[in-house]
């Protein structure tokens, strides 16, 4: 996940223009090796916008969902839980979830999440969507490694202690 320096992964009004091209260039490495991600609505409707999204047309898409509703491609899929995604999936080796605030929380609430990568972007955004929806839970983390991405941007590797 693309995180002002404050933990927001958009603006209030879903804007993520901040995040920069390196950043998403990372991110569609990471999901085009995975061959996999896993979203939810909200996320799905704002990424599906995104003229680099076309760079990821093959691979399997999973939006978790309270409702079913029209995908754009019969490689995307609806599913109603975390649980539900990650049977959507068993024949991949990595799954990557990808947010957004409510499906992330989900997914730490249930133990779901082996690994976070957080990309920290240069700025900090006074109102916005957080990486984590309100929701109660707490996990410990390790850190494994930091890397500079670029002269602004760091990722933080952390492994989720379970």
């Amino acid at each position: 996940m693309a995180i002002s320096v404050n933990g927001m992964i958009a603006k209030k009004d879903d804007d993520t223009s901040w995040i920069s091209q390196k950043e998403w260039d990372s991110y569609s490495l990471v999901v085009r090796t995975a061959g996999n991600v896993v979203i939810g609505r909200r996320t799905y409707e704002i990424i599906t916008k995104q003229p680099g999204f076309a760079e990821l047309k093959d691979i399997k898409v999973v939006v978790v969902s309270s409702q079913d509703f029209p995908t754009l491609s019969e490689n995307h899929v609806i599913t109603h839980s975390p649980q539900e995604a990650l049977q959507k999936l068993e024949h991949f080796d990595t799954v990557v979830v990808a947010g957004g605030s409510i499906l992330n929380a989900s997914f730490m609430n249930a133990n779901l999440i082996d690994e976070i990568y957080l990309d920290i972007e240069p700025i900090a955004i006074g109102s916005g969507i957080p990486l984590f929806n309100t929701e109660e839970f707490e996990n410990k983390l390790q850190l494994l490694e930091i890397n500079k991405i670029t002269d602004g941007e760091i990722q933080l590797h952390y492994k989720v202690i379970k």
